[in-house]
């Protein structure tokens, strides 16, 4: 019996009256085959079927297996199941298994899901963008549309309380499940050693404990199916013993394969399984009594700058790891070893980031707009997109003519969205059909979305050939999922018009794909420059490697470029055919040895289809790169003289007191250098005016009643009793301060001020010799208080110069007492 089945009774009286559950298990409890068994006779069920929705196709596939076997029946019959490319369901199906994205097609094709009872979200802690988004439109439609549709969620690992509370109302179910004890190890690593080999010698040496009578089987999670590649030769050569079969399990398989890694184990022969995460939930393996985890995962992450998505290797989370872990407990006891060490088993984050905050989202922002809507605010999402994410899907859509400028579906955006695929891919079968080539068109999108199609190498000729050659399985189910996507194009346009290219049709349609992509070749052999600016190469000795212009199709990443997987060659004359309306035209400005060339130029983004050298100039494109290099550099870029910055220092001083007057600050020149210093250039360069032009064109900056008031409130200098004029530091610490001999100011009364709230100015005095002997803001105050200790100091040092009792009534000076006084 099913751990699970604890929990059927209460689940099925709340369905009664009731159309929202929660359900929590543990792996291997049997939820994903159980409860939508245990549902079928339910009465809100009758005459209609119920949609269990997996994550994987391979998992779908299994799922719909388990359960028909358990009823003794073949698939297709009373369970069936639905995955791209291939379908088992008749009249006579009651339980659909079916794929997210799938799922998300058929509710977007019809809101109201006409003839289903129940939706069943399986493994929902993955969050995959098709399942949130999913259950948001399932439970719109159930608000709106159908109050008798019945949602459940389903998952080992997840935040329960987040979805209650998403989904209002819903009832929550958990079942412990059997676990066995598992005895957790850590093996941590052997940094001299490869992961694979690292991992391959701890296998080897626990294949040993694997009982042959009970066919046991010892589960290694791997992050993708290279690792699983190598992890199987290594195995190989350390000698396993010749009873135990090694099998491997990852996403891109043949199903026939894969099924004979699920089969159950013939006696007498335990089973290594090399595997990657897809087996961590609703796949049952036979007989797992150990579990060795590689601590990794490889996942796909949506990069803006490449704008592709990368697949990307990361530590597991906590939920993951004992997701994996319990693999080994579902049937008896068993072992988890971890090449990880305890230490680091605290630092895993305790789930993985869900999907929606992580990729490309331009299938969203088109999914949203089928179903009437243009945000995801108001839908039952645990995670809403980042908005710069969403502004980039929206982008890309209205690049490939999917949107208008109000953001609303066109003609040819909504053909796109009724392909079930990449809105990129979309696109380009959409054209590919539009010009009488929707099976070529077909075919290259069905290369470009399933991963292991015809061979490695990156022409795209080459590849395409040997899709057309290959007679596996694998290849004829993809090419019978072309002929369906080629028939659904065709009956998406409302005719064929045929257009005149020059060069190869599969060329072009993959530079329609993915137009930010179209390569130049640069530096050596193999080196290639994209329209995003973006570095990529191919090997030097590729047949692509001198190919002058390229179309990228797919890339590979790196830290700095990224290695082309898959191109054709291009043209100058196909891009310009192509993209015509996409060019851009006009005079750039290239620096070398300090000054600047102009050339016209043709480019597509960052490559450059023609340039041509100027004799001339423009001005205003002189000015605006000049403005751009100074803004880079500073003020400092420019000949600023000391009447300059003082002039800016006065402005800055009235400014603080009246907002009236402009601002000078740095900031604020270097944003506007074109309007202030752009009229004294007159077509030379704004880097060798003189300092006397610059000090002009920022006195004209002020207006003429600001002209005529500067020296009245902020003088540069201040007339001395002696008749002298010294310049005011109105930059310097304190406010504007002078500098000056005490003796010139003998007979002074009032502190001297300035500006227009009459700002005292900071005096400096200083002995005949210019040495500081007191700063003040108040000379009266000086005169009466400490003037009296500082004459008899003064006296002393310099006795050839006047020291009056009471300076307040001597008369200024600037000279020392005449010889024999």
């Amino acid at each position: 019996m099913l751990p699970v089945t604890e929990i059927y009774a209460p689940l099925k009286d709340w369905l009664v009256d009731h159309t929202t559950a929660l359900i929590i298990a543990p792996p291997g409890a049997g939820k994903t085959t159980g409860i939508p068994l245990a549902l079928l006779d339910a009465p809100w069920l009758a005459g209609q079927t119920l949609i269990l929705l997996e994550p994987r196709r391979l998992a779908a596939r299994a799922a719909a297996a388990r359960m028909a076997e358990t009823l003794g029946e073949p698939v297709g019959r009373t369970v069936g199941f639905r995955v791209r490319g291939e379908s088992k369901v008749s009249a006579k199906t009651r339980i659909e298994v079916v794929t997210e994205g799938i799922f998300s097609r058929k509710i977007l094709d019809d809101p109201s899901l006409e003839g289903v009872g129940g939706v069943i979200f399986d493994e929902f802690h993955e969050r995959s963008l098709d399942a949130d988004l999913g259950l948001a439109f399932a439970r719109d439609a159930q608000t709106v549309l159908r109050d008798d549709l019945r949602l459940l969620v389903m998952s080992a690992t997840l935040d329960g309380d987040r979805v209650l509370g998403l989904l209002e109302g819903a009832g929550r179910f958990e079942s412990q499940g059997r676990t066995f004890r598992i005895e957790t190890h850590y093996l941590g690593r052997d940094q001299a050693l490869m992961m694979e080999q690292d991992i391959a010698r701890h296998v080897a040496r626990l294949s040993t404990k694997l009982s042959a009578d009970k066919a046991e089987t010892l589960l290694v999670f791997l992050p993708g199916q290279g690792e699983i590649h190598r992890v199987a030769r290594f195995l190989e050569e350390r000698g396993v013993a010749s009873h135990i079969d090694i099998c491997k399990l990852y996403g891109a398989m043949d199903f026939k394969d894969q099924a004979h890694t699920l089969a159950r184990n013939e006696a007498g022969h335990p089973k290594i399984v090399l595997a990657t995460a897809i087996a961590e939930t609703s796949l049952t393996l036979d007989r797992v009594s150990m579990v060795v985890d590689c601590g990794l995962s490889r996942l796909g992450r949506f990069d803006a700058a490449r704008g592709t998505i990368r697949m990307v290797t990361e530590r597991v989370s906590r939920a993951s790891a004992d997701q994996r872990r319990g693999r080994a407990g579902r049937t008896q006891a068993g072992d988890a070893y971890r090449l990880w060490d305890a230490e680091q088993d605290r630092s895993l984050i305790p789930f993985a980031k869900p999907e929606i905050l992580e990729t490309d989202l331009s299938q969203l922002a088109l999914s949203l707009r089928l179903w009437g809507a243009k945000s995801t605010e108001g839908l039952a999402l645990l995670d809403h997109p980042p908005k710069a994410a969403m502004e980039e899907a929206m982008k890309l859509l209205r690049s490939l003519d999917a949107l208008d400028t109000a953001g609303d579906l066109t003609a040819h955006g909504k053909a796109i969205a009724h392909l079930p695929m990449a809105p990129r891919l979309a696109h380009m079968l959409i054209r590919a059909a539009e010009n009488g080539g929707a099976e070529l068109g077909a075919n290259l999108a069905v290369l470009l979305s399933e991963n292991g199609l015809g061979g490695k190498s990156t022409d795209l000729d080459t590849r395409l050939e040997a899709l057309s050659r290959d007679r596996s399985p694998k290849i004829s189910q993809a090419r019978t999922l072309a002929q369906g996507w080629a028939r659904q194009a065709q009956g998406l346009i409302k005719s064929t018009t045929k257009q005149k290219f020059v060069g190869k049709f599969s060329h072009h349609l993959l530079a329609e794909c993915f137009p930010e992509r179209i390569a130049k070749a640069r530096g050596k052999a193999g080196e290639f420059v994209m329209a995003n600016g973006r570095g990529v190469y191919v090997d030097e000795h590729d047949a692509l490697a001198r190919q002058p212009y390229l179309a990228v199709g797919d890339l590979g990443g790196g830290s700095n470029r990224d290695r082309i997987l898959l191109a054709a060659p291009l043209s100058d004359v196909d891009i310009l055919t192509l993209f015509a309306d996409r060019l851009d035209k006009g005079v750039v400005l290239e620096r070398n040895n300090g000054r600047f060339r102009a050339f016209e130029q043709v480019r597509l983004g960052a490559v450059v289809l023609s340039s041509k050298p100027l004799d001339k100039i423009p001005p205003e494109l002189l000015l605006h790169a000049e403005a751009e290099e100074i803004q880079q550099k500073g003020l400092k870029a420019l000949n600023l003289s000391e009447g300059a910055q003082a002039l800016r220092a006065r402005v800055a001083f009235l400014k603080a007191q009246d907002d009236s007057w402009p601002d000078m600050g740095d900031e604020t020149l270097l944003g506007t250098l074109e309007t202030w210093l752009g009229p004294y250039a007159a077509g030379k360069s704004m880097l060798s005016l003189g300092g006397h032009v610059i000090l002009q064109a920022l006195s004209d900056i002020l207006d003429y009643d600001q002209q005529r008031a500067l020296d009245k409130l902020a003088p540069e200098t201040w007339r001395m009793p002696t008749g002298s004029h010294i310049r005011i530091d109105y930059e310097a610490e304190g406010g504007p301060r002078l500098e000056v001999r005490v003796q010139e100011l003998y007979g002074t009364t009032v502190h001297p001020a300035i500006g227009p709230n009459r700002t005292p100015i900071t005096l400096s005095l200083t002995s005949p010799a210019h040495r500081p002997i007191q700063i003040t803001r108040d000379l009266p105050a000086f005169w009466s208080g400490s003037w009296s200790e500082v004459r008899s100091d003064m006296k002393g040092r310099y006795p050839r110069h006047v020291w009056p009792e009471n300076p307040r009534e001597a008369d200024p000076t600037t000279r020392a007492k005449p010889r024999g006084t």
